[in-house]
């Protein structure tokens, strides 16, 4: 692995631990913090790792949730708004690892489990592909 790719692959890392660390920090309106790229399927969360990863979404295997939580204040602390986008599996890795997630497959974005540790290897082959 290259210098470069190997520097990429530590700034993804440190994202989702930061990432992972805003949504659990709590705060603001139901005890997440910032939760803009996290969604959940099949009882796991996903982060949205990189605009720049170059995968191929695969079939529609469901929804994937989105919980808006409220980190700026401005949500009264009863309601919590959930939204739904299209899950999408990514060719040549499991759903419990990663997901492609939007209206539709061209759209979709890349998302990785949130495990709060290292980056799955099969993701960090597409990032360091890309």
């Amino acid at each position: 692995m290259s210098r470069t790719g190997r520097s990429t692959g530590l700034l993804v890392a440190a994202a989702m631990v930061m990432s992972v660390a805003a949504c659990t920090a709590g705060g603001g309106g139901g005890g997440d913090a910032s939760c803009a790229n996290l969604y959940t399927y099949q009882d796991r969360s996903y982060l949205d790792v990189s605009p720049n990863v170059r995968f191929t979404p695969g079939k529609k295997i469901g929804v994937a949730t989105h919980t808006t939580c409220d980190d700026t204040g401005g949500q009264d602390e009863s309601e919590e708004s959930v939204s739904s986008e299209n899950a999408y599996e990514v060719d040549g890795i499991s759903p419990k690892v990663a997901l492609a997630i939007g209206d539709t497959p061209e759209t979709a974005t890349f998302f990785a489990v949130n495990s709060g540790k290292e980056v799955p290897s099969e993701v960090q082959k597409l990032i360091d592909g890309s």
